[in-house]
């Protein structure tokens, strides 16, 4: 590239222009600001492009006599990078380009500034910040080579765990560039904004810590003192020099900021909702069985007394989180109270049960009958309703909003059914079903012929509004069926609520014929982006609406939800419920909760893939975009492959020991970025879920 001192002017750190993060990019605009702020930031130059500061030095002569200005000849630098597109409130783009370290002599320094303006044409944005000018050429950061007896990386926010209130320093011996390229975990402190230690991890002995007590508040200090000059929270390089002075090596701003749950947000899961409705639904999907489900799971507990009144009219006791359903676990009795002190003292709840007790006395006695009336009932509605072929438009409206209300009925009954009645024999549809289809298969029968013949069958298969699943291949079920009678009432109830759900998606597949929606083509599938109160508009003549074309499916890419959460913007934040420990031996670095496949990053990378890795080498960022999660063995959730999978919401956990050995590739994985937990998930569970 000849020489590439040629073209390049020198801005001293302490001018005018050096603030310009246009001229000479964030990282030394940033350092600029820092030193005029009187933050402890070493002086330097900035080499870039002669257009962009016209009455700078130019040329070689320039930049020699800049470098023998900083005694260039007699000690060490550091040649860093310092592009348009690092270091912004949208993309740190941490770690993507060369920064040479101890560079000693006037050849090796030219060597090092090559080799950063090279990384400049070799590495692209993985995503471009928001109206970023385009990086025509990267400004060259020149700054003495400081050796740190300690140094770290400091969040003046918990990015994480979304947290303002905390602080959280890692630090290693020695500089921070060790920690920074993933290959040092090192000690990481969570403080308060008082500079109170809260934790250490790993806890290190009495008298050997790397901070001391005056260190953090120095720290604490620094970071309060940055937070003001930029106006947010910082990502801070730091280092003690021999004489224990504290220097500023970078500030940027804090990316990927983990949303935290609002105070008082509920405690949701997919529990066993999840059973009846396992994918993901859409819009319509979501009203013709989401809604009736949590109206009869609602009118169980009122029934029950399990839960004030007030609160079951104020809150859906079932939702969805981007299409897939979750119930509401403390009002279902999945997890213990998180008051149980004022609940044992607060005689609300006893004399509501009591209250209740004598309609659930009743109740129990009664249940077998009643539930035996409604799925005879249902049946009689089921066996009347002709072919959605025969039926008017207004008919196959009605079948289907006669199917919400049973639906609301059968849930509520199955759900006391499973609180009073319990198992009963044992039996389930699913294995009745399974039975069944093992017998017909060997007697060669055809899938539509063996639905038709028994549809109990229907409890194998999801859902959908969309193209039913086929039947599971063989099976190697040896039972005789014995027939849907000999079924217990939970299980004939849940068995009932899967034949109405199988009614409404026939009739909603003959509306979307009759609605002529193929102008937005595939019919059915835009069909389902409605809503219920839209579906019963556009049958009455009312038309379709008018941004159908442009709306679009949920995707069914994403994983399950994680088995306890909360929602903070709508984005669920993994919680292990009350009680329980966290599983994982790892540390969370954030990105949310995820699922997929472990993946090494060699070879086809698989759909979902999980990447386990020793360390977390920069060089991996390319990859991070679509991962379903990141595992390191080492590494610090503050380096900088892990900002920059927050960045791309990639499921994180590093320190996690002897990953690369314990989840080889193909290993089925959970991910969760905020507590560290890795899980291989068992693939039967996936089976049956399916």
């Amino acid at each position: 590239m000849g020489n590439p001192l040629a073209h390049l002017a020198v801005v001293p750190l302490d001018t005018l222009w050096a603030k310009d993060p246009a001229v000479t990019g964030a990282k030394a605009a940033n350092l600029a600001r820092s030193a005029v702020a009187g933050l402890p930031a070493l002086p330097g130059f900035v080499l870039v492009p002669a257009d962009r500061a016209p009455d700078a030095p130019l040329g070689e002569y320039a930049v020699r006599a800049a470098w023998r200005e900083l005694d260039g000849d007699r000690r060490a630098l550091v040649v860093r990078s310092s592009s348009a597109h690092e270091d912004t409130e949208d993309s740190s783009m941490a770690g993507r380009f060369d920064s040479v370290l101890d560079v000693r002599g006037w050849e090796a320094f030219q060597a090092a500034v090559r080799t950063v303006l090279e990384s400049a044409r070799r590495v692209q944005p993985l995503r471009p910040p928001r109206d970023a000018p385009p990086d025509d050429g990267m400004a060259v950061l020149v700054q003495p080579m400081l050796r740190a007896t300690v140094g770290g990386v400091m969040f003046t926010a918990d990015p994480v765990a979304g947290r303002t209130d905390r602080i959280l320093v890692s630090a290693v011996s020695g500089g921070p560039d060790q920690l920074v390229d993933g290959s040092t975990q090192g000690v990481r402190y969570q403080l308060t904004r008082f500079a109170r230690l809260v934790r250490t991890e790993p806890a290190e002995p009495p008298g050997q810590r790397l901070l001391t007590h005056r260190g953090i508040t120095r720290l604490v200090a620094l970071a309060k003192r940055t937070e003001r000059v930029f106006g947010g929270a910082q990502d801070i390089e730091f280092g003690f020099d021999a004489e224990g002075k504290l220097w500023l090596f970078q500030a940027r701003p804090v990316t990927a900021m983990t949303a935290r749950p609002a105070r008082g947000a509920r405690l949701l899961g997919p529990g066993p909702v999840a059973e009846t409705l396992p994918g993901v639904l859409q819009p319509l999907e979501e009203d013709l069985w989401v809604t009736p489900m949590s109206h009869g799971l609602t009118l169980a507990l009122d029934i029950a007394g399990a839960a004030p009144r007030r609160t079951l009219r104020r809150l859906p006791l079932v939702t969805t989180v981007d299409g897939r359903v979750a119930a509401d676990l403390r009002l279902l009795g999945a997890v213990p109270s998180a008051h149980p002190v004022l609940d044992f003292i607060n005689p609300a709840p006893g004399a509501r049960r009591a209250g209740a007790a004598w309609r659930i006395g009743r109740l129990k006695s009664a249940l077998p009958l009643l539930a035996t009336d409604l799925m005879a009932d249902v049946d009689r509605a089921l066996a009347d309703i002709p072919e959605p072929g025969q039926l008017l438009g207004g008919q196959l409206l009605d079948a289907v909003s006669w199917g919400r209300e049973a639906l609301s009925s059968l849930h509520a009954q199955e759900s006391l059914a499973g609180a009073l009645l319990g198992a009963g024999s044992g039996a389930t549809a699913a294995g009745e079903a399974l039975a069944a289809l093992a017998e017909g298969r060997s007697r060669g029968l055809g899938e539509a012929e063996l639905l038709a013949r028994h549809p109990v069958l229907m409890s194998l298969l999801p859902p959908t509004l969309g193209t039913p699943v086929p039947l599971p291949g063989h099976t190697g079920w040896t039972a005789l069926p014995r027939g849907v009678g000999a079924l217990p009432v939970r299980e004939g109830l849940r068995l009932r609520v899967r034949w109405v759900q199988e009614m409404q998606a026939r009739m909603v597949r003959e509306l979307a014929v009759r609605l002529g929606a193929g102008e937005c083509a595939p019919g059915l599938s835009r069909l389902a982006l409605l809503s219920w109160e839209e579906l019963v508009l556009a049958t009455e003549d009312g038309g379709l609406p008018a941004d159908l074309a442009q709306r679009r499916p949920r995707s069914t890419d994403a994983g399950p939800l994680p088995a306890a959460f909360r929602l903070a913007d709508g984005v669920p934040v993994a919680e292990l419920p009350p009680g329980h420990r966290n599983s994982g031996d790892g540390q969370g670095a954030g990105g949310g909760f995820g699922t997929g496949v472990a993946w090494d990053g060699r070879g086809e990378r698989p759909e979902h893939a999980v990447l386990v890795v020793r360390s977390l080498d920069p060089a991996l960022a390319p990859v991070l975009p679509g991962l379903a999660g990141l595992v390191a063995e080492t590494g610090s959730a503050l380096s900088h492959l892990a900002v920059l999978a927050r960045e791309f919401k990639v499921p994180t956990a590093v320190g996690v020991p002897a990953a690369v050995d314990r989840f080889p590739g193909g290993t089925p994985l959970d991910v969760d970025g905020g507590s560290g937990s890795v899980t291989v998930r068992d693939p039967r569970v996936e089976e049956e879920a399916a």
